[in-house]
């Protein structure tokens, strides 16, 4: 996110009208505002807002006929408030949510600016050699961080159900996959996952904890000049549940390297100057006091399935027109191939069940 443009059409913000709202929600706020969009922001359509002293990132829902639990803006400002102000987990500080739609046609709200880095690569081809894995180790304590808090004593006690979580994101992404058909088509892989995925779930789940849903290395934001995340971007699928699914959502990028997500397959780890998954995986046991991530296959199979649920979805927005993204055609692209990866790693974890 460290490149913005102009507005897309059907995206723009009402500046005056949102400059005279802020002005009443953020002591000593000072207009004009220059707004410029994003690139990216796949479903909630995200802006820079500069002023002259001042400068705010705000995310909206986007405009149109959205799912009636899709987009959950409110969701968002809740939890990056609550981890702001309860624990040390890196996140922007979120300023003000805004539920009147008349302001800029759709939920918003506003959080600090973090000024950082942001890699798009997991290969780090901008970082010198010695510097990537202190990298890819405060990547691995931000989320070691985030899953070690206690929702209960964050106010997040009640941000999800508890329980049954990989069964219940099975479910949801099976069924939104069934209701998409009649236009994203079907896709075998992702139909021998729907079937193999509820009988081999894990007997035992840990305690539920705050999980990201998207935790990758393009969603964090480090230091300008340290090894460290300041913040952790992107809250839109975040929920209590099963932290060792959202650890194995981020170890996916060891597994997997396509068009419109570079990773790490094929690639020598030790030339780059990077970690093995092996000695990533230490690393995250290691700080959450754990021998091991159980059923790191299953888990990896799981998280593959629902990537490829989450951009079937986007090509039925293409096809219905809908589409947020610039990117979206080529995320709707690449369905059948993740699918296909997720069902050899259902393959894998059979044979170690």
């Amino acid at each position: 996110m460290s490149i913005t443009h102009d507005f897309r059409p059907g995206f723009e913000l009402d500046m005056p009208k949102l400059e005279a709202w802020l002005a009443t929600q953020l002591p000593g706020f000072r207009g004009p505002l220059q707004g410029r969009q994003f690139p990216g922001g796949q479903s909630n359509p995200t802006y820079l807002l500069q002023g002259p002293d001042c400068s705010y990132v705000l995310r909206r829902k986007p405009p149109g006929v959205l799912l009636p639990s899709a987009h959950a803006i409110d969701r968002e400002f809740r939890v990056m408030r609550a981890l702001g102000e309860g624990s040390d987990v890196p996140v922007a500080r979120a300023l003000a949510l805004c539920e009147d739609t008349s302001i800029v046609g759709t939920m918003f709200y506003v959080m600090e600016h973090v000024a950082g880095r942001i890699f798009w690569d997991p290969t780090l081809p901008d970082v010198p050699e010695d510097g990537r894995a202190a990298i890819f180790r405060g990547m691995n304590a931000a989320l070691a961080r985030l899953h070690s808090v206690n929702p209960a004593a964050v106010g997040l006690g009640d941000f999800g159900r508890p329980d049954a979580y990989v069964a219940r994101q099975v479910a949801r992404w099976s069924k939104q996959y069934v209701g998409d058909q009649d236009v994203a088509g079907r896709v075998e892989a992702l139909d021998r996952l729907i079937e193999w995925l509820p009988q081999h779930l894990p007997l035992q789940e840990p305690a539920a904890a705050v999980v990201h849903g998207d935790f990758r290395i393009d969603n964090l934001i480090f230091h300008p000049t340290e090894p460290r995340v300041l913040a952790i971007l992107d809250w839109e699928l975040s929920t209590l549940g099963d932290p060792f699914a959202d650890f194995a959502y981020h170890v996916m990028m060891y597994r997997m390297s396509i068009d419109s997500i570079a990773g790490l397959a094929g690639r020598d780890l030790a030339a780059l100057g990077l970690p093995s998954e092996q000695e990533y995986v230490r690393w995250y046991c290691e700080r959450r006091g754990l021998a091991a991530v159980p059923h790191l296959d299953f888990y990896v199979a799981f998280c593959l399935f629902r990537l490829a649920g989450i951009f079937h979805g986007i090509r039925a927005r293409v096809v219905r027109g809908t589409a947020v993204s610039a990117q979206a055609r080529q995320y709707a692209a690449e369905v059948e191939k993740i699918a296909e990866l997720g069902w050899q790693q259902a393959q894998r974890a059979g044979a170690a069940l």
